[in-house]
């Protein structure tokens, strides 16, 4: 495992005020002409040229750090396309093609391993038993950590045994990590952890990640309460936001995002307001969305935490009343975006 004193990620989080993630690897190959029910990570070998064209947008859009093109890298995901034997290959390709695109930028970028969850539900609910689990997750880092990457990033996680069972496995692989959890129901995740609760689960893990927080979720306003959440306890962990270019709407057969440029700029420098230190997207999120997060943070001067209002009159509603830490019963309620004119 690197020392944090020569992680390239722990030496830009020592030197940068704020870090600019990148966004959507989905929506971004989805637009290059993946298909709905495809495999991305078998473009690692197949189309390499595209998988390079990805990092290079987000890194030439001003990403300090990009994620590589493994979400659905494990074992257990690659089964469904009958490519579970090639977990270690297509995860190396990708962190190859990062390690090019990064190295070749004449500046300084962090290649960060994707990790997505298992795919299966673990024990005592499901069938995936927590050393499976780990072995999965093991075996995924290892083909990272061989192509070259400088962290491995665990994102889009639900349940608590499984993000402890990605940084038992990135400890059995030598190799720092970041960990992001998706914040979707009410300001809990699918299983019912809410912010707090994530930090208090990170207190208690034996190998801390270099930095921690909450991908996807609902919406830009959403994230920003989570991170208010993060912000709110005694941790002194950074903390990631990278949070959707809005809410999703299904129109001419296809998803689209509806959170602008503007938006995703006021969502930047508002999350660095709330306390967050590395600033991405996620669904949705376009180069376009990037540059426009880059120069917002570039001219931007930390504020105040805001109050929820403000985060309301930039951003839009949140999409339920509670935040996940009282008693009421998780409900959403209709979205009814508005967005600051400026």
């Amino acid at each position: 495992m690197n020392s944090l004193s020569s992680n390239p990620l722990k030496i830009m989080l020592n030197n940068k005020e704020w870090i600019l993630a990148d966004g959507a690897t989905g929506t971004n190959l989805f637009n290059m002409g993946l298909s709905s029910g495809d495999a991305p990570e078998l473009w690692n070998k197949s189309s390499p040229k595209k998988i390079k064209k990805l990092y290079k947008d987000s890194v030439d859009a001003g990403s300090d750090l990009f994620l590589t093109n493994s979400f659905g890298g494990n074992q257990s995901r690659l089964k469904l396309h009958n490519a579970e034997k090639s977990v270690l290959e297509l995860s190396r390709i990708s962190a190859e093609i990062g390690r090019e695109v990064a190295d070749t930028s004449g500046r300084s970028v962090v290649v960060a391993g994707s990790v997505g969850p298992t795919g299966e539900i673990m024990e005592p609910i499901g069938s995936l038993s927590y050393s499976t689990a780990v072995e999965i997750f093991h075996e995924q880092a290892e083909g990272l950590k061989a192509g070259g990457v400088d962290v491995v990033w665990v994102e889009t996680i639900s349940a608590a045994n499984e993000f402890e069972a990605a940084a038992e496995a990135f400890s059995l692989a030598n190799i720092d990590w970041c960990g992001t959890m998706s914040f979707d129901t009410a300001g809990r995740t699918m299983f019912g952890i809410t912010a707090p609760e994530l930090v208090t689960l990170i207190s208690k893990i034996p190998n801390k990640p270099l930095a921690f927080g909450a991908n996807c979720g609902v919406g830009a306003s959403d994230m920003l309460r989570t991170v208010l959440g993060f912000s709110a306890t005694s941790n002194d962990l950074p903390i990631i936001a990278k949070g959707n270019a809005g809410i999703p709407k299904y129109s001419d057969g296809k998803i689209h995002y509806d959170g602008t440029p503007e938006l995703m700029s006021h969502y930047a420098t508002l999350a660095y307001d709330c306390g967050a230190t590395i600033i991405g997207g996620c669904c949705g999120t376009t180069p376009n969305h990037l540059s426009a997060m880059r120069k917002a943070l570039d001219g931007h001067v930390k504020g105040f935490s805001p109050k929820l209002e403000t985060i309301v009159k930039a951003l839009g509603d949140f999409s339920s009343i509670s935040d996940g830490t009282d008693d009421n019963t998780p409900t959403r309620k209709r979205q009814n975006r508005r967005h600051l004119k400026i």
